[in-house]
């Protein structure tokens, strides 16, 4: 009689850790790929650093007021190359020293981050918007449509990138913000589309997508409702690293003079007028420099993360 009662006790005694386990299979179903993503970025040093370092640039690009009073236009030859960097007098606009022309460094260096972010950041969305809509266009319809537009992306892909830009930037005679973010975003939309293009060839295959097809969903619903928020983690990883190629493309081209010209404050610019008096004034070259380093590494310090995040390889 007791082994019975025992026997009979035995799958009780199992209840409660199948449902626990039921319960964790539940869970783990319910999250997401972004949530998933988001864990593991909470614990990602590469993340939090470059986050960090981007809020930064982004309260500097909206509101450089707030870190130097001095204009950064406005110089006085009485400063010509006067004062070298001390760290007495961090926030004044000497802290960096003054240019030939007897204008703040500092200053300069503060605004030439709006520029150059609002270049890295209109470039990036020109070309996901632009290069996603080929590509998923492509990817979906197939065919001659997908011969014609992959055709024509080859043919912007085979053009080199910065030399395209300079040319582009040759026919016009104003060389303001959004004309060198037209020029790098004429060829700089490629990528992207390659990418969406691959991704949407594989999700439109899933069950899904066939399912409402089936029940006569239209295009467009199928596109931008079913299909889009799939294939949205490898374009934003692409636009993400990309947005720091971008910023380092119009130093470089204001760097050569066909960039962005005054009076808007560029990097680039500060970054050209210090190589030639890099024998008698160093911090001209210098601190334009950092920045740009440190933009550029902090986008693609945020690229890599998200990368990570996003890959079920690396998990």
């Amino acid at each position: 009689m007791p082994d019975l009662i025992k026997t009979a006790a035995a799958p009780d005694e199992t209840v409660a850790p199948a449902a626990e386990a039921a319960e964790t299979v539940k869970a783990d179903k319910a999250r997401s790929l972004w949530g998933d993503a988001w864990q593991d970025l909470r614990r990602n040093w590469y993340f939090l650093i470059s986050a960090a370092l981007i809020l930064v640039l982004l309260v500097i690009t909206a509101f450089p007021g707030l870190f130097t009073s001095a204009s950064p236009t406005t110089g006085d030859l009485v400063n010509h190359f006067l004062g070298k960097p001390e760290l007495s007098k961090i926030g004044s606009p000497e802290w960096f020293g003054y240019d030939g022309q007897g204008r703040s460094v500092y200053a300069r260096v503060i605004y030439g981050t709006r520029a150059s972010v609002i270049v890295g950041v209109a470039v990036t969305l020109a070309v996901t918007l632009f290069g996603g809509l080929i590509g998923m266009l492509s990817g979906y319809f197939g065919g001659w449509v997908d011969a014609v537009l992959s055709g024509f992306t080859n043919v912007f892909l085979g053009l080199p990138f910065l030399l395209g830009a300079m040319v582009v930037l040759q026919s016009f005679t104003d060389q303001s913000i959004w004309v060198v973010v037209f020029a790098l975003a004429f060829l700089g939309w490629t990528q992207i589309a390659r990418v969406m293009r691959g991704a949407v060839i594989t999700i439109k295959q899933s069950d899904f997508v066939q399912a409402a097809r089936a029940l006569g969903a239209s295009t467009p619903r199928i596109l931008f409702r079913h299909i889009l928020p799939n294939v949205m983690a490898p374009v934003i990883v692409v636009a993400t690293i990309s947005l720091g190629v971008y910023i380092s493309a119009e130093a470089t081209l204001s760097y050569l003079g066909l960039g962005l010209a005054s009076p808007t404050v560029s990097w680039g610019m500060d970054i050209s007028d210090g190589a030639s008096q890099i024998r008698v004034a160093q911090h001209i070259l210098l601190y334009p420099s950092i920045m740009l380093s440190l933009t550029v590494l902090a986008f693609i310090m945020l690229g890599e993360a998200v990368r990570n995040a996003l890959d079920p390889k690396t998990r």
